[in-house]
């Protein structure tokens, strides 16, 4: 036994080095390869969505993975993903990296490692105007519809706690259950829920985007925890798409007066990837 052990953590030290190169060198193996597979959502309109001409995916998650794969010179490869799977995902290292609308928050920096912050929007809720309901509040004991692995579902439990919180799949589904009756209220980004207000077209008169904020959604890039090299990267692209004007012209190209969301302005910046909570 006493000859056995030492040979034994001996080789234990070694498989235990192998793999850590082997996690740490994900850069490395991305450049090998020439491809960055990346997840997406791919329902989450202007964030990534499916063009109706081209039934390609596009949207503001998306250019922004592209610029990284092209800083890197390799192919961009998107991996549509449902919201819940996103994390589990690039845990098993099935996608280098997400693109795909996710909040950053400190209960996920135990999972995830987030780039800098890539845009910030509030939650909000739309409810059916014959609810009645005209303030977050009064959405107590009433059927509210969501996304299932956001965090709009804890965010609204927070804010509602006696509400009848109903989950799917994507948010066009947890929409469109809205549309059919199925609950009072659907909770989203705040980019989502307009984008979904302007496809009512004339039932937009049957249904109210309540004011107030249930909470404020910085989002970010996920990269795999332990990964330095390639957030350093993802960080550098970034910063030099702010640095150029380049950013800008994202925001306004998928948020601006072209697309359905209409914001004026653009409320922040490419620079940090802190969060408060």
């Amino acid at each position: 036994m006493n000859l056995r052990n030492p040979l034994l953590a001996g080789l234990l030290a070694l498989a235990a080095l192998v793999g850590g190169t082997a996690h740490a060198d994900q850069l490395a193996d991305i450049k090998k390869k020439g491809e960055i597979v990346v997840g997406v959502l791919g329902t989450d309109e202007p964030n990534s969505f499916v063009d109706p001409k081209t039934r390609e995916i596009v949207g503001y998650d998306v250019d922004l993975a592209r610029a990284i794969a092209r800083k890197l010179g390799v192919k961009l490869t998107l991996k549509q993903l449902a919201v819940a799977a996103r994390i589990p995902e690039l845990e098993q290292g099935r996608v280098d990296l997400l693109a795909a609308s996710l909040t950053h928050n400190k209960e996920r920096e135990a999972k995830v490692d987030f780039s800098l912050t890539t845009f910030i929007t509030g939650q909000k809720v739309i409810v059916r105007k014959d609810s009645n309901v005209t303030a977050v509040p009064q959405l107590a004991g009433k059927k509210v519809l969501t996304v299932k692995g956001g965090t709009q579902e804890p965010n609204l439990r927070k804010a509602v706690p006696t509400a009848d919180v109903v989950t799917f799949e994507t948010t066009g589904q947890a929409f469109v259950a809205l549309q059919q009756g199925k609950g009072v209220g659907y909770v989203n980004d705040e980019v989502s829920i307009l984008a979904d207000y302007a496809k009512l077209g004339p039932a937009q008169k049957d249904f109210v985007i309540l004011p107030e904020n249930l909470s404020i959604e910085p989002l970010a890039l996920g990269i795999r925890k332990g990964e330095p090299a390639l957030k350093r990267v993802v960080d550098d692209t970034l910063r030099e798409l702010e640095k150029s004007g380049e950013a800008e012209k994202l925001f306004f190209k998928w948020y601006g007066n072209d697309s359905k969301i209409k914001f004026q302005a653009r409320p922040f910046k490419i620079e940090s990837d802190k969060v408060d909570s």
